[in-house]
C-alpha cells in the first residue's frame, strides 16, 4: 500500500497462475447428460419384473393345459409332478409340452400363419417357451441384462424396446417357419442384447467396465443362440429381435454424451483447446439427430417389409436351402428339412400301430384311447 498527495490508493496484487493445459480427464463442469446418469433405485426395475412374471405364468398355464399324465397315457418325464409332468425327452428335449399344446397356446407354425393368416400368433408366441430349460436360461438372461439396462436407462424406454423387439422377432421368425411349432420368446431377450451393444458403441468413452460388459454380452448371446438349435426354439426370432433392439437403442438411447460448460468462448478455447472444443461441438450438433433418424428409418423399413411379407404368405425357406440350418442342427431325433407328415393308424385289441407314410417307420403303442391331436404328435415323432 502507498499513500500519495493526502489520499490513500490501494493496489491489490494478485498472483496469476499459468494457463492450464487440456486435462487428461474431463473436469467436473463437463457434465454427463442427465439421460445417461445411472438410476440406482430398486423401483426402476418394475418393467423387467412384470415381463418375467408374465413368462412364468404363461409357462405354468401351458403345462397345465398340456397335462401329460392324462393326454400321453402316463408316458412322461418326471411323473411325480402329475399334471405338470413333462413330455418324454425324446419328444421334447427341453422338458416341456407337446407340439399340439404349443400350437394350442399360440406358437407359430407355417400353415397357421401363411395359409390361415392367424396373425394373432405374432403376439402370443413371444410369451411361450419350449420347455423348462429354455424358460430358465431365457429368464435368467433377461433378468441379468434387463435389470442393468432398466437401471441405466429407465423403465419406459426399456419397456418399449422389449415389446417392439419381441414383435420384430416374431415377424422375422414367421418368414422362416416350417411344419413344426416355434416359439419366439428369445426375440425380446436379443432385443435387450442389441440395446446393450448399442449403448456400448455410442457411449463407449463413458463405459467404466468395458471388458466385463463385452464378456457378459458374448456369453449370453452364444448360450441362448445354441439352445435355439433345439426343437421349437426359433433362432430367427433372436436375429429379428437383436436387429430391432440395436436400431431402437440407437433411436431411444443415443443422446448428448457431453454437455459443454457454460463459460465464455474464450475461456473454453483457452482451457480445453480448439480441436477438442470443435470435436465435442460436432458430436452434439451432428451425430445425435443423424443417427437417430437413420436408425428410425431402417427400423421402420425392416418392420414394414417383414409385416408385408408375412401378410402375403412369403416363406423364405422356399428360396433359401441353407436357411433351416441357422435354426436347427440335424440329429437322430429330428431333422431340419421337414414337411407335412401323415401316418396310417391300425387298432387291434389294446394296441395301436402308427406307420409313417413318408419313410415307413412304425411304432406300436399299448393304448388306444388317444386324441387326434396326440396322434398327430406321435406321427411327427415317428416321421
Amino acid at each position: 500500500m502507498a499513500a500519495e498527495g493526502g489520499s490513500d490508493q490501494f493496489i491489490d496484487i494478485v498472483k496469476l497462475s499459468p494457463p492450464a493445459k487440456f486435462p487428461a480427464a474431463f473436469p467436473e463442469d463437463l457434465k454427463v447428460a442427465p439421460s445417461l446418469k445411472r438410476r440406482r433405485s430398486g423401483g426402476d426395475t418394475w418393467v423387467v419384473s412384470v415381463f418375467v412374471i408374465i413368462h412364468v405364468g404363461v409357462f405354468i398355464a401351458t403345462m397345465l393345459v398340456n397335462d401329460c399324465w392324462t393326454n400321453s397315457n402316463g408316458d412322461c418325464a418326471l411323473k411325480t409332478l402329475g399334471r405338470f409332468s413333462f413330455q418324454p425327452l425324446s419328444e421334447n428335449p427341453l422338458l416341456g409340452p407337446s407340439q399340439s399344446k404349443l400350437e394350442e397356446m399360440g406358437a407359430l407354425r407355417r400353415n397357421f400363419v401363411t395359409e390361415y393368416h392367424q396373425t394373432w400368433r405374432l403376439f402370443t408366441s413371444p410369451f411361450l417357451h419350449a420347455g423348462l430349460f429354455h424358460l430358465l436360461l431365457n429368464l435368467c438372461s433377461i433378468i441379468f441384462i434387463g435389470i442393468h439396462l432398466e437401471r441405466e436407462l429407465g423403465p419406459l424406454r426399456i419397456g418399449v424396446i422389449y415389446a417392439m423387439s419381441a414383435f420384430g422377432g416374431a415377424l422375422m421368425a414367421s418368414l422362416f417357419l416350417q411344419h413344426t411349432p416355434a416359439v419366439a420368446s428369445s426375440g425380446a431377450l436379443y432385443g435387450l442384447l442389441g440395446t446393450l451393444l448399442s449403448e456400448l458403441i455410442w457411449n463407449w468413452e463413458l463405459q467404466t467396465k468395458r471388458v466385463s460388459a463385452i464378456v457378459s454380452f458374448v456369453f449370453v448371446f452364444v448360450c441362448n443362440f445354441i439352445i435355439g438349435f433345439l426343437p421349437y426354439v426359433d433362432n430367427f426370432a433372436s436375429i429379428g429381435g437383436f436387429v430391432s433392439g440395436f436400431l431402437l437403442g440407437s433411436v431411444l438411447l443415443l443422446s448428448r454424451k457431453l454437455e459443454l460448460p457454460k463459460v465464455p468462448i474464450k475461456g473454453t478455447l483457452f482451457d480445453y483447446g480448439v480441436k477438442s472444443y470443435i470435436k465435442l461441438k460436432l458430436k452434439q450438433n451432428l451425430d445425435r439427430p443423424v443417427l437417430r433418424i437413420v436408425s428410425f428409418i431402417l427400423f421402420s423399413l425392416i418392420l414394414a417389409g417383414c409385416l408385408v411379407a408375412v401378410l402375403h404368405g412369403i416363406n423364405i425357406n422356399s428360396y433359401c436351402t441353407w436357411c433351416p440350418y441357422v435354426d436347427c442342427i440335424p440329429y437322430t431325433s429330428w431333422h431340419c428339412q421337414n414337411g407335412e407328415t401323415s401316418c396310417k393308424t391300425m387298432v387291434s385289441d389294446d394296441q395301436m400301430t402308427l406307420t409313417c407314410m413318408g419313410n415307413g417307420n412304425f411304432r406300436v403303442f399299448p393304448f388306444t384311447n388317444i386324441s387326434r391331436t396326440r396322434i398327430s404328435d406321435l406321427c411327427n415323432l415317428i416321421c
